[in-house]
C-alpha cells in the first residue's frame, strides 16, 4: 500500500505543475507573484523573526495586504521582539507537490506556514511523506481555519429560485435525475437540457470537494466514507449518473464565471451557454454577483454587477466545506512558531475577519455575515450540514475511481500543418514542439474517450482537393496510432482556419453523442489565410452553441503569430475556450488545461 500514494501524485504532476503558473488573483485583473521585500508601511528595527507564508491563490492578495498591516503594527511576540511576515502565492496542489519534493523548483522562499484552500491537501501531503518513509510534515488531522467557504450549486437566479420552490432536494435530484427530462421536469421545457459545470478534481480543490460531496450523497452519510463504499455498484451508478450531466470540465471555475459574466452583460442577462449550474465554493458566487468577475474598463476595481445574479442552492444531504487551514510546518523554529501563533491570532481578529467577509468568505468559525447571505441567498432552515473529510487514502482511491466514472468525450483534433510550422523554436520547429505537447496531452485522456485527428493547411500537392484531411477516423481512442500519424505529417501550405473549424464542427454535430462531451480541438500557429473562406461572422454563426446538441470548440493559439483574439471569439461562440500558448514554452501547460476539460 505504501507505493500507491506516489503513483497517484505522479499522475497529478502534469496537472499541478501547469496550475503553478496560474497565480491569478480572483478579485482582480492582475497576476500576483509575491509580496515584495520590505513591502511594509512602517518596518520595525526589532523584528528579528522572519516568517515565510505560502497561501493558496484565491486569497493571496488579501493575505499580502494583511501581512503589510501586521508588519506595520505595534504587535510584540511572547518573549520579546516582533515578526516580519512575508507572503507568497502558490496553487494548493502545486504546493503539496513542492513540499513533498523539498520545495525545489518553485522560485519561492521555503515557507514556515502553509495556507492551502482545504485540509484535503494536508492529507495528501501526509500520504506522500509516508510513502517516502519520512516524518509527516502535516501530522495533525485538524488545523484551525482562518476562513471558510462551503461548496454550493450555483444557478442563475430564476432557475435557482424555481429549484428552491420544490423544497429540499438532494445532489442526485438536482444534478442527476433532472438530466434526461431537463427543465421539463420543473415545468420549464423551454429551458431545455439540464447540464452543469464543475472543475476537474485532479486540478481544482473545489472540483475535488464536489466529487467527495457526490460520493457522500450516494452513501447517504456525512462521515466515515470507506473504500468499500467506493466499490458499491449503487454508489458508482449514482456518481456516474451525475457525471453524465456535466457540460464540460474546467481547470478553473473562475474562467467559467468570467465567460458567464461577459455573456450576461453583452446579452442583457441572456446566455447561450448550455450549463444550468456550476458546482463551486460560495465565495465565488458572491464575487460574481458583486461584479468582481465581470469585464472592467481601465481604472475600475470591479466591473458591473451581472443582470442575472447567481444564487447558491444547498443540497439536502449536506455539503463539503473548504476550511482554509493554518498549517505550521516543521521548517519553523521555536521563534517562528511563536510568530505563527501571533499571526494566526491577528488573522482571526474581527477587523481582519471583516476583510475576508468582503471577499465572500465565512469567518474562521464558519459564521456567515448577513451581507454574504443577502448576496448568495439564504441557508436552509437550521443551517448547513457538513461532510467530514474522508481519510486521505480514500480520497486517493476516489480519484482513481473518478477517472472511469467521469463523462466520456468525442474529441476531433485539428492540427495545423501549414508551412509556418517549420519556423524554429529553439533547436526544434514549431511543429515538433506542438507534436510533442500533443502526445503528452493525449496521454492524459481517458481510454474510453473517442478521438479523431485531422490535419489542415490549404490545398497542397499531397492534399490537392481540400485544405483539411482526416488522418485518423473518430473512434475508439488509439493513442499509439494518433501519435504515429502526427509524427508522419507533412508541413506546407497556408492556414485554412475557418474552413477547417466549420467542417470539423459540422462533422461532430452530425455524429453528436448525447452521452458524451462533444468537442473540436484546434491547434494552430497562425491566422486564417484562406481566401475561399474568409467570413468570420458566418463561422461564428455556424459554430454558435446549440443547447440541444452542444459541440464546443477549444483552441490552442501556438506561437506569437497566432490570432488569439479570433480564436477566442470562435471558442466563446460555441461555449468552448481558447488557451493562450503564444509563448511556445507554455504549450505543455495549455494542453494540460485543455485536457482537464474532458
Amino acid at each position: 500500500m505504501a507505493a500507491a500514494p506516489s503513483r497517484r501524485i505522479r499522475q497529478w504532476l502534469p496537472y499541478t505543475a501547469a496550475a503553478t503558473a496560474g497565480l491569478v488573483v480572483i478579485a482582480g485583473a492582475f497576476v500576483f507573484v509575491g509580496q515584495r521585500d520590505g513591502d511594509t508601511e512602517r518596518p520595525r528595527a526589532d523584528c528579528a523573526t522572519k516568517l515565510e507564508v505560502t497561501s493558496s491563490t484565491e486569497k493571496v492578495a488579501l493575505l499580502v495586504e494583511l501581512a503589510k498591516q501586521y508588519n506595520s503594527s505595534d504587535r510584540s511576540l511572547e518573549g520579546g521582539g516582533c515578526a516580519q511576515v512575508h507572503v507568497s502565492g502558490l496553487n494548493s496542489g502545486a504546493a503539496t507537490e513542492a513540499l513533498a519534493a523539498g520545495w525545489t523548483g518553485t522560485g519561492l522562499p521555503v515557507p514556515q506556514v502553509w495556507l492551502p484552500t482545504s485540509s484535503l491537501w494536508t492529507g495528501q501531503l501526509r500520504l506522500l511523506d509516508q510513502a517516502a518513509g519520512r516524518a509527516p510534515q502535516t501530522p495533525d488531522h485538524r488545523y484551525p481555519s482562518i476562513a471558510n467557504s462551503p461548496l454550493v450549486i450555483a444557478m442563475p437566479k430564476p432557475k435557482g429560485e424555481l429549484v428552491r420552490q420544490r423544497g429540499l432536494l438532494g445532489w442526485g435530484e438536482i444534478l442527476g435525475l433532472s438530466g434526461r427530462q431537463g427543465w421539463a421536469g420543473f415545468g420549464k421545457p423551454e429551458w431545455g437540457r439540464f447540464t452543469f459545470g464543475k472543475d476537474n478534481p485532479n486540478l481544482s480543490t473545489s472540483g475535488l470537494a464536489a466529487t467527495i460531496a457526490t460520493y457522500y450523497a450516494a452513501v447517504q452519510r456525512s462521515s466515515d466514507l470507506t473504500r468499500a463504499d467506493l466499490a458499491d455498484p449503487a454508489v458508482t451508478q449514482f456518481v456516474r449518473r451525475i457525471e453524465a450531466n456535466v457540460s464540460h470540465y474546467s481547470d478553473d471555475s473562475v474562467d467559467l464565471l468570467r465567460d458567464l459574466a461577459e455573456a450576461d452583460l453583452a446579452g442583457g442577462g441572456a446566455s447561450t451557454d448550455d450549463m444550468s449550474a456550476i458546482v463551486m465554493q460560495e465565495e465565488l458566487v458572491h464575487l460574481y454577483n458583486e461584479g468582481a468577475l465581470s469585464p472592467r474598463r481601465d481604472g475600475e476595481e470591479r466591473g458591473r454587477r451581472p443582470n442575472v445574479p447567481l444564487v447558491a442552492v444547498h443540497p439536502k444531504e449536506g455539503t463539503f466545506n473548504l476550511d482554509h487551514p493554518f498549517v505550521v510546518l516543521p521548517t519553523a523554529d521555536e521563534r517562528q512558531r511563536v510568530a505563527a501563533d501571533d499571526f494566526f491570532d491577528f488573522l482571526t481578529e474581527d477587523p481582519q475577519q471583516r476583510s475576508f467577509a468582503r471577499l465572500g468568505f465565512r469567518d474562521h468559525k464558519r459564521g456567515a455575515p448577513a451581507e454574504l447571505l443577502a448576496s448568495v441567498g439564504p441557508e436552509p432552515t437550521g443551517g448547513l450540514t457538513y461532510f467530514d473529510p474522508p481519510d486521505p487514502a480514500v480520497v486517493e482511491a476516489m480519484l482513481d475511481s473518478w477517472s472511469t466514472l467521469r463523462k466520456k468525450a468525442n474529441i476531433l483534433i485539428a492540427l495545423d500543418t501549414s508551412g509556418s510550422m517549420e519556423a524554429a523554436v529553439g533547436n526544434r520547429t514549431r511543429f515538433q514542439v506542438a507534436s510533442a505537447a500533443a502526445a503528452e496531452g493525449l496521454a492524459l485522456l481517458n481510454a474510453e474517450d473517442r478521438v479523431g485527428l485531422w490535419s489542415f493547411s490549404s490545398e497542397t500537392s499531397q492534399r490537392p482537393n481540400s485544405p483539411y484531411r482526416e488522418e485518423v477516423r473518430l473512434g475508439d481512442f488509439d493513442q499509439k496510432k494518433i501519435t504515429s500519424r502526427i509524427a508522419g505529417l507533412h508541413v506546407e501550405g497556408s492556414t485554412a482556419l475557418y474552413a477547417t473549424v466549420r467542417a470539423a464542427h459540422k462533422q461532430l454535430t452530425e455524429r453528436y453523442d448525447p452521452e458524451r462531451i462533444n468537442a473540436v480541438v484546434v491547434l494552430t500557429d497562425g491566422k486564417n489565410e484562406y481566401s475561399r473562406d474568409n467570413d468570420l461572422a458566418r463561422l461564428l454563426t455556424d459554430v454558435a452553441l446549440d443547447p440541444d446538441r452542444p459541440v464546443k470548440v477549444f483552441c490552442i493559439a501556438f506561437d506569437r503569430d497566432s490570432d488569439f483574439a479570433t480564436l477566442d471569439k470562435i471558442a466563446k461562440a460555441s461555449s468552448g475556450k481558447a488557451f493562450d500558448a503564444t509563448d511556445p514554452a507554455t504549450i505543455d501547460e495549455a494542453f494540460v488545461k485543455l485536457v482537464s476539460s474532458f
